[in-house]
């Protein structure tokens, strides 16, 4: 009887222990502070090639950034010019759109945008799809590009850090 009560008395422990959610520093995170995540339309969206050498032309700061945005009509139609030579710049409300960018830093590898997911905080992650190879990136970069809502979105996460969206 006595092994009853324990193994009662274990699982009773264990089942407490396991539905409390903690921080990566060991903070409790209280049921209605745990951070959410919610899918983000996708107007729009492109995907290519862009040179190397003309990465200076993204918003700044961005030319290295493995995801980014762009928020006016003068930043999009420099990058577009770039990015799809002799089509006219696809038409973006930027009062209430936003062009995210997702392209390759290492390894020249095929991508595409299938998600934009936003927290409850205002972050903003680009997920992209991309082929796998070790193919060095000479001249090109493989990149992605898509309209989504500007509507609660303050950072776009990249390269392990917030970007703010202005």
């Amino acid at each position: 009887m006595k092994y009853i009560y324990q193994i009662i008395f274990g699982l009773f422990i264990f089942n407490v222990v396991a539905c409390v959610s903690t921080t990566p520093e060991g903070a409790i995170i209280k049921e209605g502070e745990k951070e959410e995540f919610n899918d983000v339309k996708i107007i729009q969206n492109w995907s290519g090639q862009f040179p190397v050498d003309k990465l200076g032309v993204f918003p700044e700061g961005q030319a290295q950034l493995p995801a980014g945005y762009m928020g006016d009509a003068a930043s999009f139609a420099k990058v577009w010019a770039v990015f799809s030579p002799g089509t006219p710049v696809p038409e973006v409300d930027f009062d209430n759109n936003i062009v995210v960018f997702g392209k390759n830093t290492q390894y020249f590898n095929r991508t595409t945008i299938f998600k934009v997911t936003l927290t409850n905080e205002g972050v903003a992650e680009v997920l992209a799809m991309a082929t796998m190879s070790t193919t060095p990136i000479d001249d090109v970069v493989a990149m992605s590009l898509a309209i989504i809502p500007r509507a609660g979105i303050k950072y776009i996460f990249t390269a392990g850090s917030q970007l703010p969206v202005k």
